[in-house]
């Protein structure tokens, strides 16, 4: 995992993520309704290297860090959160190949794919028996050795981005009595994957979270990028979970930020008969929006320390790093509600923004860890230190 801002990268110009986010802000509203994939949001990601963000110059990319990775997922959620979580997934995982993990003709490839097609790829953990892998226990995704490949059968759920992977990195298990745990690399276009459209949730519905069932996927026998026995999966990577708390936590502050926006808007331009003056007059909403810019002050400046500690190869614990996620995606949460009190039906309205932020915002505590296994983490930690 990059800890370290590229010298010889050169950041995305301000005049592009405008472009971009406004882009996206144009078609939002009916991909949340009709839950459709963007798929012209990452041509246009692609026309500008940004799916290539995380991955070195000298390999085509554009060399990015945490702190420049961050802002473009914020810039680009205010367009669009369900493309910028698609986005998060997609750098995650370049900014954290492992050299001595993946093969390196795998590394090499999926790069170069990256940069030269902006294919794009995601990790697919979470199982209908398993759960999410957070909580402890065994995929029940299985390979098993065919030949000189692997044959992998197994059904995923919420696997974010899913019509448009060209990669889809599998957890499961191989078979026997010792069973190793990790990731398969499977091609998304690879016959006996069968995507079944059932993500139909409250918010991110853009995100094409959908359930994909593998039946005796044929792979490369080398395409088992990383397997381990489970007990040695249970290391802390600080780094690996600073970068994503700091995306995550990027995104989702970006979502109240326009919550936040249109509630200011509303209030400086609606004027009751009764009182003849806009509503930002009243102390009431001078209070309540400035609630809402208390939390996401606090947010800004958890963040900012956040990706300044990781890039200066410091990065908090892994427990105390959670608890940064557990903070800001509940300062995200209560900043929206806070508007949508405030400004009753019309912010409930799905004529008006303010409902879908809402939708969306609220889908950061489905992101594992969640908070009970984040606090109940954080407290056995807390114990052990006293």
């Amino acid at each position: 995992m990059a800890t370290a801002p590229n010298l010889s990268h050169t950041p995305v110009s301000d005049e592009i993520l405008a472009t971009l986010r406004e882009g996206f802000a144009k078609t939002a509203a009916e991909h949340d309704r009709d839950a459709s994939f963007p798929f012209e949001n990452f041509s246009a990601l692609h026309e500008y290297g940004l799916l290539a963000l995380t991955i070195a110059p000298e390999k085509g990319g554009l060399g990015g860090g945490l702190s420049e990775t961050s802002r473009v997922v914020a810039e680009i959620a205010k367009g669009d959160p369900s493309t910028a979580l698609v986005l998060i997934m997609q750098y995650l995982i370049h900014a954290g190949v492992e050299k001595d993990r993946w093969p390196g003709h795998l590394r090499r490839h999926i790069e170069a794919e990256a940069v030269s097609r902006g294919a794009l790829v995601n990790a697919l953990r979470v199982e209908p028996e398993l759960g999410t892998p957070s909580r402890g226990g065994l995929p029940v995704t299985t390979a098993r050795r065919d030949g000189d490949g692997w044959r992998i059968s197994g059904h995923k759920l919420f696997s974010t981005g899913s019509p448009i992977l060209s990669y889809m990195l599998i957890w499961g298990r191989t078979e026997g009595d010792d069973p190793h745990v990790g990731h398969f690399l499977v091609p998304g276009n690879s016959p006996g994957i069968r995507i079944e459209e059932t993500w139909n949730h409250a918010g991110m519905r853009a995100s094409g979270s959908h359930d994909v069932i593998l039946e005796d996927v044929a792979i490369p026998f080398d395409h088992a990028v990383d397997l381990r026995r489970p007990a040695e999966w249970n290391g802390e990577n600080s780094v690996q979970t600073a970068w994503m708390v700091s995306l995550l936590g990027s995104l989702y502050d970006a979502v109240a930020q326009q919550g936040r926006d249109w509630f200011a808007r509303f209030a400086r331009t609606r004027v009751p008969s009764n009182l003849g003056a806009p509503l930002s007059t009243l102390y009431r909403y001078q209070e309540l929006l400035g609630r809402i810019d208390a939390l996401l002050l606090n947010n800004r400046i958890l963040l900012q320390d956040l990706v300044r500690r990781t890039e200066a190869g410091a990065p908090p614990p892994a427990s105390e790093t959670l608890l940064l996620k557990y903070i800001i995606t509940g300062n995200a949460i209560d900043a929206v509600a806070l508007a949508v009190e405030a400004t009753g039906n019309p912010g409930l309205t799905r004529n008006n923004p303010l409902e879908r932020h809402y939708r969306d915002v609220l889908c950061s505590r489905a992101h594992a860890p969640q908070n009970d296994s984040i606090l109940t983490l954080a407290g056995r930690t807390g114990f052990h230190q006293d």
